[in-house]
């Protein structure tokens, strides 16, 4: 399987850095004991693995070509905030049971002997609490776990209000899954090979100051006051400026500074492959919440590869720079650089 990380590195312009080799052989290893395990029947599950480190260093990349490489049946990938969207409407449903969570877990994963987690970050004390219960559920019931992060797994709910709730959870982490750490001199995001293929993410642009005519030239129309349409998320409303189509226009204040959460920008998501964000303020002048659900949006977006079009009044570094920022802002910026500022 070492081979298929070569291959790919190559077709995609680039040779694998030292980090990258050394957890792609990690990955090779496990790989062959996932599916040595399936073809005997033998054995304990394998450990998983918990790759970290730096945005852009290529740790989503390496576990999607393993992935794809991997000649395993029962496996796979989801998005850490697609599987909690999940988890929470099947956990609803059983909610009344004693073992509900062992439940719902068992209903989403059915008889997947192994399951991907991309961007694993926990900051919300009570997805922290019900995390620790799923992973419980996962490891009991023999489910080998890769997952993604920027943080090591005692850098996760960093939050020191909050961090030694989280502490049994680590220790589980830690006992249940080897731990690699990619973080290699590069950043591939910003540093991008030439001739690699380009995300629809990747198709949008960053437009500052956004007059009509810089709107125009980008193929978007301002909308107009007739165009406003009342959104329903969840059972609430959300003003967006335009809906066209698969396009759907919206202002920074009205979607961020609202009770808007991760699940409601999914769901949005679903409905809606092109987005325009207006009015995207420097971060340091929102609130803290607008601020981090404009991070979690920019998530959402860019793995679920919807084209996004930024309409600011400064520059990506001073939009996204200051004091009082999520703490995954490194990882926005990285995916923000992405789009077109030409």
């Amino acid at each position: 399987m070492l081979d298929s990380f070569e291959q790919a590195a190559r077709a995609a312009g680039f040779a694998l850095d030292d980090a990258q080799r050394a957890a792609a052989a990690r990955l090779a290893r496990l790989g062959a004991e996932v599916t040595g395990r399936r073809r005997f029947f033998a054995g304990p599950p394998p450990h998983g693995l918990y790759v970290w480190g730096p945005v852009g260093r290529g740790k989503s990349w390496l576990t999607e070509v393993f992935y794809e490489a991997l000649p395993l049946p029962r496996k796979r990938r989801v998005h850490f905030h697609e599987f909690f969207r999940e988890f929470h409407a099947v956990y609803a449903r059983h909610r009344r049971e004693r073992d509900a969570c062992d439940l719902a877990v068992a209903e989403l994963l059915g008889d997947c002997q192994l399951l991907f987690f991309d961007e694993f970050h926990v900051h919300d004390p009570g997805d922290a609490m019900m995390m620790g219960r799923v992973l419980g559920s996962l490891f009991d019931r023999g489910t080998t776990l890769v997952a993604t992060s920027n943080y090591p797994p005692a850098g996760l709910l960093p939050n020191p209000v909050h961090h030694h709730m989280f502490e049994p959870t680590i220790r589980l982490l830690e006992a249940s899954l080897d731990i690699v750490e990619v973080a290699g001199p590069r950043d591939y995001r910003t540093d991008r090979p030439s001739g690699g293929a380009r995300s629809r993410f990747g198709t949008g642009r960053y437009l500052c100051p956004g007059t009509p005519r810089q709107l125009r030239e980008a193929g978007l129309e301002p909308p107009s006051a007739d165009e406003r349409r009342q959104l329903d998320v969840g059972g609430r409303a959300v003003t967006a400026r335009a809906v066209r189509d698969g396009l759907v226009w919206f202002d920074f204040h009205e979607l961020c500074g609202a009770r808007t959460s991760t699940i409601d920008f999914l769901a949005l998501a679903d409905r809606f492959d092109s987005w325009v964000l207006a009015g995207l303020p420097r971060l340091s002048s929102a609130d803290r919440d607008s601020a981090q659900r404009f991070a979690n949006l920019v998530d959402v977006l860019h793995d679920r590869d919807a084209r996004l079009h930024l309409v600011a009044g400064a520059p990506l570094a001073d939009a996204l720079g200051g004091d009082s920022l999520p703490l995954d802002i490194n990882r926005t910026l990285s995916r923000l650089r992405l789009l077109d500022r030409s």
